[in-house]
């Protein structure tokens, strides 16, 4: 590392020039950057995106394609930048205590530890919860967002507001889950209906005729209040509960 600024408050004066980048891991929706300072121990960068972050990479002296008032995180070495705007999470933590920031969660679709079981189990828990919301929880099963969720209830036929008690083939969502996620990690667009030209996603985002049936797509914030995520659905190809 030749260069690092924290832009947060409880980070300002951190320093890493001189450490080793180790890795980047993902783990669901949160992101680790580990790395091994000169005087060895281990600290990890967690930063997670929310709904507005991103982090961009690109040469040193390159013009920033983000306002600088929104970075909250940059870091250099001889040939490359990278910078965090507008990240949701900004943590630094000793590498040996990841686990406090993201041993909640469930199995990572696209990690080494992935279980379906152990997904499948930790759905029907709660039986009386919707798809919708209990596909967001991370807890159940790590990597799943908006639109996966819109995209995943519609190849499924499932309105967003079906009790999990009522899906008849969960794991079949739940490995559909897993294909979408891995289809799609080496891209830098998501896409859902198999087309890389067009369309690229059935329902989320659609304020016109569902691309399937013609109907209207709807949409609408749901979820546990402060938690609201909106959701798209076709009310003929998924009718509801």
């Amino acid at each position: 590392m030749t260069r690092s600024d924290f832009r947060v408050p409880q980070h300002a004066t951190a320093d890493l020039d001189g450490a080793t980048v180790l890795g980047t891991v993902a783990r669901g929706k949160h992101l680790l950057i580990r790395f091994a300072p000169s005087d060895g121990r281990g600290v990890t960068l967690h930063t997670h995106l929310k709904m507005e972050g991103v982090w961009h990479v690109h040469r040193p002296g390159s013009r920033w394609r983000r306002p600088a008032h929104e970075a909250r995180v940059v870091l250099g070495t001889a040939g490359w930048e990278a910078v965090g705007f507008a990240l949701g999470v900004v943590a630094l933590v000793p590498t040996a205590d990841e686990d406090e920031v993201v041993g909640h969660l469930g199995p990572d679709l696209l990690g080494p530890d992935w279980d379906e079981d152990e997904a499948v189990s930790r759905l029907v828990a709660d039986p009386t919860r919707t798809i919708g919301e209990a596909l967001l929880d991370q807890t159940n099963l790590a990597g799943v967002g908006s639109v996966y969720r819109s995209e995943l209830c519609f190849v499924a036929g499932l309105h967003p507001r079906t009790p999990v008690g009522d899906v008849a083939d969960l794991r079949r969502v739940v490995r559909r889950a897993k294909q979408m996620l891995e289809l799609n990690k080496g891209r830098t667009e998501r896409v859902t209906t198999g087309s890389t030209r067009g369309g690229r996603l059935w329902v989320y985002g659609r304020r016109g005729p569902c691309p399937r049936c013609g109907t209207t797509v709807l949409h609408e914030e749901f979820g546990p209040q402060g938690q609201e995520r909106i959701a798209y659905w076709c009310p003929s190809c998924q009718r509801a509960p």
